[in-house]
């Protein structure tokens, strides 16, 4: 079963779709979790609940913040398999959920937050409206980077569906950014041995294999996927391409550090 069309039997109202974005919205601002929106509003398609995502999109955007990009979740086949769907889920960056390697992040801005090591990829040009070719995709990208992105459910105890998770933004919270950028032809699979520690101790290890068998297909599925849903990926967006291993959970005076193959590294604190 396609990911875009998992559950997607019944028609939920606008009433309701606005109620559940509302609902997630205000979690988040007080930074205190709700059950799943998926049973209370009865959020249980994917086109509905990226309707809600949609709705707290327009929302950020009209309280002034800009989309700088997007990220790509569900790359992990055993999750997706859990979940019940065959293809991954994407959520939206804003200007203000940046932060440079070796940043001090605020425990304040999170209620329950997990982080992951990825590959983020800086778009050069922009993709036509058309699904692009492979080709088209690659020339397209300016260069990687190593990142850390630190999800936030709004869902209390992190007990998701597949809806709740798209229905609030993909679990986006912040992500942070290595500072140094890589040519994407010297991404080798083979090179992007991944281990990320927390305080010293080693919490996560993976690699390309765990994205979608490699960090740029996982971004591949993205620009594709946005190109048919009319919101072609522009020059200057970043692509954040999936968790390279499992997530850790951190707390204040946390130390998080991720080391990527040839990427380098990135680390943060939190406070």
């Amino acid at each position: 079963m396609s990911a875009r069309h998992a559950g997607a039997s019944r028609a939920e109202s606008p009433a309701a779709l606005r109620e559940a974005a509302l609902a997630l919205r205000d979690a988040r601002a007080r930074r205190c979790p709700i059950a799943p929106v998926s049973a209370r509003f009865g959020i249980a398609g994917l086109d509905a609940a990226y309707a809600v995502a949609e709705i707290n999109t327009q929302a950020r955007l009209a309280g002034g913040r800009r989309v700088v990009g997007k990220k790509v979740g569900l790359t992990s086949l055993a999750v997706q398999q859990q979940l019940g769907v065959d293809e991954p889920d994407f959520g939206v960056l804003f200007d203000d959920m940046e932060f440079l390697d070796g940043a001090e992040v605020p425990m304040a801005l999170l209620a329950q937050p997990k982080v992951e090591a990825e590959v983020a990829f800086v778009v050069g040009s922009d993709l036509a409206a058309t699904a692009p070719s492979w080709g088209e995709f690659i020339v397209s990208l300016a260069c990687a980077l190593p990142a850390i992105e630190i999800v936030d459910s709004a869902i209390a105890d992190w007990k998701i569906t597949l809806a709740d998770t798209v229905a609030d933004n993909a679990s986006s919270a912040l992500y942070l950014l290595g500072q140094q950028p890589v040519a994407v032809g010297a991404l080798a699979g083979c090179e992007l041995g991944m281990r990320m520690s927390v305080n010293g101790r080693v919490a996560s290890v993976g690699g390309a294999a765990a994205c979608l068998g490699h960090p740029l297909r996982a971004a591949y599925w993205l620009a594709r996927t946005m190109a048919a849903r009319g919101q072609p990926l522009r020059a200057g967006e970043l692509i954040l391409s999936g968790a390279l291993g499992p997530m850790a959970t951190v707390k204040a005076g946390d130390q998080v550090y991720a080391q990527i193959g040839g990427l380098g590294g990135c680390a943060v604190r939190f406070v």
